[in-house]
């Protein structure tokens, strides 16, 4: 005999508490320390992006915005339009990041080790979009929250010395 009744809906997957506190947690430390070499860059007068290509400034302005925006669509809720819209700048600016980086010259030469993760992203954003389109949310959500944090550490080591952002904020 079958029923009649509703079933409830099946809950989308969330980020564990803890990670969502570590996720917040570095989203601010990476932000403010953005936000710490821009002021600086702009205050002191440090070497503008002029006098580099213009793969540079491109890839700085679609890259500064990646920690806050990717943070925020990963601790809010999930699968409403909000989500499924601010997701969709933030893998569109991931893709615009990584498909720029193979245009600037690294500390080894025209590529580096770093552009194994561009490659990575340039695979992984359209893979985790379409697990998403197949629902597949788990799987679609354990490929962000990777991609988000490979992010973040790229991020900490653009502030290596040699590197435009350390050479903004150290001097």
């Amino acid at each position: 005999m079958t029923s009649l009744a509703a079933t409830a809906p099946i809950p989308l997957p969330a980020i564990p508490h803890p990670l969502r506190w570590l996720i917040a947690l570095t989203a601010g430390i990476v932000s403010a320390l953005i936000l710490a070499a821009l002021v600086r860059h702009v205050a002191t007068g440090s070497p503008t992006l002029s006098a580099r290509s213009i793969w540079l400034p491109i890839h700085l302005g679609a890259a500064i915005p990646i920690v806050p925006l990717g943070a925020w669509v990963l601790v809010r809720r999930k699968g409403d339009r909000l989500h499924r819209l601010l997701g969709r700048i933030w893998a569109a600016l991931m893709m615009v990041v990584a498909l720029s980086s193979f245009g600037l010259v690294g500390m080894l030469g025209h590529l580096g080790p770093i552009h194994i993760l561009s490659l990575a992203v340039t695979v992984g954003i359209p893979r985790a979009v379409w697990l998403a389109r197949a629902g597949q949310i788990r799987a679609h959500l354990r490929g962000m929250v990777i991609i988000y944090g490979s992010a973040v550490a790229a991020a900490l080591f653009a502030f290596v010395p040699g590197r435009v952002l350390g050479a903004w904020l150290f001097g």
